[in-house]
């Protein structure tokens, strides 16, 4: 039975068919109003309207000015430390429908709680241009989906901005219309609000987007252009990708938008609003029919709610990353290690370029690219090919009919290598796997072969050359097992399942058909030579391409012992498509230079780099880099002598040890400062509820506030004890542990030097040089008039510190002693 159903029966059941479920709803949409303006104060501020924001809680431990930062927090902090920061995503779930009727929508909270205000949004829609911009950098579906069209929906998703920390949502969600995510309309307007939002005065604001890297590069442009968008000339913001949608990036894009690059950031990965959108997605469907105001206040509802849960975790949720200090070290001792085997010459050189890096950002972050240029990459390779003037045999779609094929190679190799992970015998679910992937790859190579009988009619194939993959990078087996072995036989070379009489060659084992298993004579002789160049100059890509990924590989092997075993699993891999590759090449090109400059990698040439997991290894005297790390062309082309790879190895690695280093340091530091600031802001609501109890001349009024006020009074006791800042933490934090210590009663001014050790160091330092011993004598002076600094409330706390150590004397360990 429904909740209105019960409902009906205990207060009307004589009469059922009087239905009073519209009533009902009405009702309970006004007391939901009420409750919310109850709970933020505005029924003892009757005559006071709530405000864009003004039914909406935020995050307590950013830094907000006027709420829990200290009048003096521009003397006391940095602008990286209150640097506010911000995660924007959207959701395509949360669609909304058309309404029959829009005219009878009426909202009792519009733009009061986490949507935006509907008037001023449709105002800054209509005034602003809808820039179509394609992405420039990868194939984004949050640019490119831009002029979707449904025309049943009103809109089709949200978009969210949530504080990139904690992972509360900050008032001012947007809406996406018919045309995907409008361009960077709703962008910049939720930006634009979000900045509102508390951030009075804070000049540096850090924005993650999946796409950020499009986004920012008209955005001051776009600002400029918009008369609803009015932000401080002075007001810094700094793009940022989460380190998940990073990935899926260019190169390029990585020093540029990378947290970890960002100063004042902390240990930060972007992506907490992906949490969010889970639950969140559970009342999407429901939410999709509801009128315009509705769903608003329905959507309120769940972030004001998800706020709330996050507020109340919040002391829990500092524990784990408490664990930041035992990260610092790691880092700080990784980082020291390194250094001290470096040149410090180099090391000042690098350490300047970061700081020029940290201010300037822009292009001065791509010193955490190796320097020089790479060679071609195959897709680069493949898109010069398809740009070049059409010849007969390139009509057809010769480039992608070959790349096709170098891909089914790879698909090959990849089957083969599965295989020879597996048991043998197979469970019947692995055969029923991999008789799928065999049947898919048939279809795959049955269809290109077909393909390319257009490319070459009437030529007859007899005895063509198919390229085998060498044992040594097949994977080493297990001692005893040689009678289990799936694969490559002693005598015969090439690739066996044994156990199985197979009435047709399978798939992983079947010859691609390319202009390199005919030969450089044979396709010449016929005329062939365009798909000869192209073949070669697609191979040389694939070639380029092995490179790269196996000398990042033997770096990870290099500078890791965790995971070693799927490193060499990629290392080998990325051999055997090397090999392919360069067996190719040599075939259409056999009189070239070609072998000399992708010559052959023998298991000797894959040995990692000791410079500095051995530093005092036996046999230096003659060991050098295998021949891939000083290619001509690839990466920097620096000679041995005067630094080379060898020196790009260091830098990077160097570069992105202090970059780890300083992003734990700086997060050790925010936790500490958040704490504080989740006390004050606690404190700032506790206050204002005080005020409202004195204010009040109702006594239902004056109990509530009382009620509120010894609310938030709790909360803020429960922080600090979170926090290890409570008056009891600090006692036995500072309770001295030594016998001798208590031969002389405690008073309360020097239980004080004990309890606040630290502000007292600090008030110290500020008015004498600590370093220089002829100023010692100062510093009696200087803590009596630190004492005397100190509130009523911080004298009484040491002097109740006093009366307990007195009473309890030193601890037992001490007198065993």
């Amino acid at each position: 039975m429904s909740f209105y159903q019960k409902l009906k029966r205990f207060t009307n059941n004589a009469f059922p068919e009087r239905d009073r479920y519209r009533e009902l709803m009405r009702v309970s949409w006004l007391w939901r109003d009420l409750k919310h303006r109850k709970w933020f104060g505005f029924g003892h501020d009757a005559e006071k309207d709530p405000g864009d924001g003004g039914l909406a809680l935020y995050c307590p431990a950013c830094p907000q000015p006027g709420l829990n930062l200290p009048a003096d927090w521009k003397v006391w902090y940095d602008r990286n430390t209150v640097m506010r920061q911000y995660v924007i995503d959207g959701n395509f779930t949360a669609q909304h429908m058309k309404m029959n009727k829009p005219e009878l929508d009426v909202a009792l909270s519009d733009g009061k709680g986490y949507m935006v205000s509907e008037g001023p949004y449709q105002n800054h829609l209509q005034h602003s241009l809808d820039s179509k911009e394609r992405s420039t950098c990868s194939n984004h579906r949050a640019i490119n989906a831009a002029n979707i069209n449904k025309s049943n929906l009103r809109s089709t998703g949200i978009g969210a901005t949530a504080c990139a920390q904690h992972g509360c949502f900050v008032p001012t969600l947007w809406w996406i219309f018919k045309k995907g995510r409008g361009g960077y309309m709703n962008t910049d307007y939720s930006i634009f609000n979000a900045l509102g939002c508390g951030s009075e005065r804070i000049t540096k604001v850090l924005v993650i987007y999946d796409i950020g890297c499009q986004w920012s590069v008209n955005f001051w442009s776009r600002v400029k252009n918009s008369p609803s968008l009015l932000l401080p000339p002075a007001l810094e913001i700094v793009p940022a990708v989460g380190k998940f949608h990073l990935a899926a990036h260019k190169l390029s894009c990585f020093p540029r938008y990378s947290l970890n690059f960002v100063k004042g950031a902390g240990h930060l990965d972007g992506e907490i609003l992906e949490t969010l959108w889970a639950p969140f997605n559970k009342i999407s469907p429901t939410a999709r029919s509801m009128t315009q105001a509705h769903r608003q206040e329905v959507y309120d509802d769940h972030m004001r709610d998800s706020n709330w849960k996050k507020l109340v975790g919040l002391g829990e949720g500092f524990s784990p990353r408490r664990t930041s200090n035992k990260c610092l070290e790691e880092m700080n001792q990784a980082y020291e290690q390194l250094t001290a085997v470096l040149d410090p010459d180099k090391v000042s050189g690098w350490e300047l370029d970061a700081l020029r890096a940290e201010a300037d950002r822009g292009e001065a972050l791509d010193i955490y690219l190796l320097k020089g240029d790479k060679a071609a990459t195959f897709h680069e390779v493949q898109l010069q090919l398809m740009k070049n003037p059409m010849t007969p045999f390139r009509s057809g779609g010769s480039v992608a009919w070959l790349a096709e094929g170098i891909s089914i190679e790879d698909s090959q190799d990849q089957l083969r290598s599965e295989l020879q992970q597996l048991p043998n015998p197979m469970s019947t679910s692995q055969e029923v796997k991999i008789s799928m992937k065999r049947q898919r790859l048939s279809a795959r190579i049955e269809k290109f072969h077909s393909n390319g009988q257009a490319f070459f009619k009437g030529l007859e194939i007899d005895g063509a050359f198919a390229p085998q993959d060498d044992p040594e990078f097949c994977g080493k087996e297990e001692e005893g097992e040689e009678e289990d072995r799936e694969f490559w036989g002693e005598d015969d070379g090439y690739w066996e399942v044994p156990g199985e009489e197979v009435e047709e060659l399978a798939s992983e084992l079947m010859s691609i058909w390319m202009p390199s298993s005919i030969g450089s004579d044979k396709l010449t002789e016929l005329g062939l030579v365009d798909p000869l160049k192209e073949e070669r100059e697609l191979r040389i890509g694939q070639a380029n391409d092995c490179l790269d990924q196996l000398r990042t590989d033997l770096g990870n092997k290099a500078m890791t012992k965790k995971e070693i075993q799927k490193v060499v699993a990629r290392i080998n891999k990325h051999v055997r498509g090397y090999q392919r590759a360069r067996q190719a090449i040599l075939r259409l090109d056999p009189n070239g230079d070609m072998a000399e400059q992708y010559q052959e990698i023998l298991p000797d040439d894959l040995a990692v780099s000791k410079e500095v997991t051995e530093e005092n290894r036996f046999g230096q005297g003659t060991s050098k880099l295998a021949w891939f790390w000083m290619m001509e062309g690839e990466q920097s082309q620096l000679s041995l002598q005067g630094g080379g790879l060898t020196e790009e190895f260091y830098r990077i690695n160097w570069l992105k040890a202090r970059a780890r280093r300083d992003r734990w340091k700086e997060e050790v530091s925010l936790v500490r400062h958040e704490m504080l600031w989740t006390c004050l802001w606690f404190e700032y609501h506790k206050d204002m509820w005080e005020k409202r109890a004195l204010e009040s001349t109702e006594p239902r009024r004056e109990a509530y506030a009382k009620k509120q006020m010894g609310l938030w009074n709790d909360f803020a006791k429960k922080s600090k004890e979170d926090a290890g800042e409570g008056e009891n933490a600090r006692e036995e934090k500072a309770r001295p542990t030594k016998a001798r210590d208590y031969k002389k009663a405690f008073t309360a001014f020097t239980a004080a030097q004990q309890v606040f050790k630290e502000e007292m160091d600090s008030y110290d330092r500020e008015r004498r040089d600590t370093k220089d011993p002829k100023t010692i004598g100062q510093r009696t002076r200087i803590v009596q008039q630190w004492w005397e600094s100190l509130s009523d409330d911080r004298k009484a706390e040491a002097g109740r510190a006093a009366e307990k150590w007195n009473k309890l004397g030193a601890p037992k360990e001490t007198h065993d002693s």
